[in-house]
């Protein structure tokens, strides 16, 4: 068996880079990924250069699975997180209200209230009492407290 993978190194690099791949399909997270396009890789650069030996393949492997994990890495932590279609308010729903405006529908006393906005009820802060028929808007969050303010008109 050996000798057949010795005498083929530019199958056994597709081969194991295909089920890297596959392995990868099922789960693995993205740990294998970057070892199957690496493996890709070395067999694409044995096919260029059949006389390299099975020292040097093996070298060749473990620095690009490094190398490329490395830029994968670094073209992510550099990408925008309005293109990786990412949020970073997702599942914070009290700071995706920031900027929401919503009408009082109970008098403030003492700066605090309630705030309906959709279906919920939030307990909201403002600087001073507001009377019910308001229109406020949500400037920040403080834990689960709204901290309104008065849209003037």
């Amino acid at each position: 068996m050996l000798e057949l993978i010795a005498a083929n190194p530019l199958w056994f690099w597709l081969s194991l880079g295909g089920v890297l791949l596959a392995a990868e399909m099922l789960g693995a997270g993205g740990y294998l990924l970057w070892s199957g396009v690496a493996a890709l890789l070395v067999g694409a650069l044995i096919w260029l250069l059949p006389t390299l030996t099975w020292e040097w393949q093996g070298v060749i492997f473990a620095v690009l699975t490094v190398v490329v994990a490395y830029l994968w890495w670094y073209w992510l932590r550099h990408r925008p997180a309005a293109v990786s279609g990412g949020s970073p308010v997702l599942n914070q729903r009290n700071r995706q209200l920031i900027g929401t405006r919503a009408t009082l529908t109970e008098a403030m006393h003492n700066g605090m209230g309630r705030i309906n906005i959709g279906d919920s009820s939030w307990r909201a802060q403002a600087a001073e009492d507001l009377p019910a028929g308001t229109e406020v808007e949500v400037v920040a969050v403080e834990g689960v407290t709204l901290v309104i303010r008065a849209i003037s008109r």
